[in-house]
């Protein structure tokens, strides 16, 4: 799961194989080998029948061969299995002494497990087919909701990671974006209180609502309020259809990188050339970002603002602290499934400590997408790999100068 300037590791890290993955085992260079167990079963029988002899027979136990081959072949491979084993049946039950012949009931058992084989591989193959029409569906949810975004985007270098709570979803309440502008380049990056689909539906409101303002609003308090009243809006639409999540809230940090040349791209102002920045920031309640350089980690200043939903409890402007940015120092945007996290006693994963222990050993560390890695490896390495919440890791700074 890497993204943008992008880290190479898998979206979500945790995932079990699914039925697909698991028929790719059964694969050498390509080619696929699922009808090797059933065969080895289906000649195997026999020469143990062969071999015991006497009143042990075990030629019923073809009635296996079907049952394996619907597990990992195909429907009509899987026929071919109930036909052989069949055969092998009558042939090796035939071959055996009169006195020791199981005959017609277990003849019976052998054919009536090839058939309800074949039904169960139909409706494996369909249940497979339903699955992955679904994961299709949510890959796209995914990817609308946290689209792809191009490297130096706006004139800024960065690097995400996200992890999914819900494994198999893929898709949770966190999310971020950065939006190129007339007025600047904005970045976004929130955590919507509780998960599932109702945190997946409040942060697509918010993201949308975000991509919009970003671009057309010319002052980012106006921004965070756009975001402070679709949240208002959202949560009342909720209770006034009597959903139970009606209380819904989401924290979020919002960056605003100022348009400080003539010059531009099709994706932003061009920041590059410059020695220093002034970046405004607000915070609605979470956690503050971190600055990154090679001097050291220090978490920014910011007054903790209320986060969005729950502006209405006490009304204020939402005006932005500024913050100087210098060429070599990297924001670094966490959601409390980073800063929650927890060892096997109950320990937080020590997020400042941990990042200054990297940058001592590697003050390239502050590079985006090394930056990213670390800190990612970092909370698997703390919580062993078992995440419970959703966790994104974003990092920022200008693009285009050396370090």
């Amino acid at each position: 799961m890497r993204i943008r300037m992008r880290v190479p590791m898998p979206r979500v890290r945790r995932r079990e194989p699914d039925l697909v993955e698991r028929q790719q085992l059964l694969r050498v260079r390509g080619r696929s080998i699922a009808w090797l167990p059933p065969l080895v079963v289906l000649c195997a029988v026999p020469l143990l029948d062969w071999a015991t002899g006497g009143d042990f027979r075990v030629i019923s136990w073809l009635v296996l061969v079907p049952g394996i081959a619907a597990a990992v072949c195909q429907v009509w491979t899987t026929g071919v299995f109930a036909g052989l084993a069949m055969f092998l049946y009558v042939l090796g039950d035939d071959s055996g002494a009169r006195e020791y012949r199981t005959g017609l009931p277990d003849f019976i058992l052998v054919a009536l497990g090839g058939l309800l084989s074949v039904l169960a591989c139909t409706v494996r193959l369909r249940g497979q087919e339903r699955m992955l029409h679904m994961r299709a569906i949510i890959d796209t949810t995914s990817r609308i909701l946290l689209r792809r975004l191009p490297p130096d985007v706006g004139g800024l270098d960065h690097a995400e990671v996200y992890l999914a709570a819900d494994s198999q979803a893929r898709v949770g309440g966190d999310f971020y974006d950065i939006q190129p502008s007339p007025h600047g380049t904005r970045v976004v990056i929130g955590d919507v209180q509780g998960k599932g689909i109702a945190a997946v539906e409040a942060a697509s409101v918010l993201l949308g609502t975000f991509r919009e303002a970003a671009y057309h609003e010319p002052g980012a308090e106006v921004v965070a309020e756009r975001l402070e009243t679709r949240m208002v809006r959202h949560v009342r639409y909720c209770a006034h259809i009597g959903r139970a999540d009606a209380e819904r809230f989401a924290t979020a940090v919002l960056l605003d990188f100022p348009q400080l040349r003539s010059e531009r791209t099709d994706w932003g102002p061009d920041l590059t050339g410059l020695d220093a920045v002034t970046v405004g920031v607000i915070n609605f309640g979470h956690e503050p970002p971190l600055l990154v350089s090679p001097d050291g980690v220090r978490p920014l200043p910011l007054p903790d603002g209320l986060p969005l939903g729950l502006g209405e409890l006490e009304p204020q402007p939402h005006r932005p602290s500024t913050v100087r940015l210098a060429a070599d120092e990297t924001l670094l945007l966490v959601t409390d499934g980073v800063t929650e996290a927890r060892d096997g006693g109950g320990v937080f994963f020590p997020l400042r400590e941990y990042v200054a222990g990297a940058l001592a050993a590697d003050p390239r560390a502050t590079e985006p997408d090394t930056l990213v890695r670390l800190v990612h490896e970092g909370v698997l390495a703390h919580t062993g790999g078992h995440l419970d919440d959703d966790t994104t890791i974003f990092a920022v700074r200008r693009a285009g100068r050396a370090h």
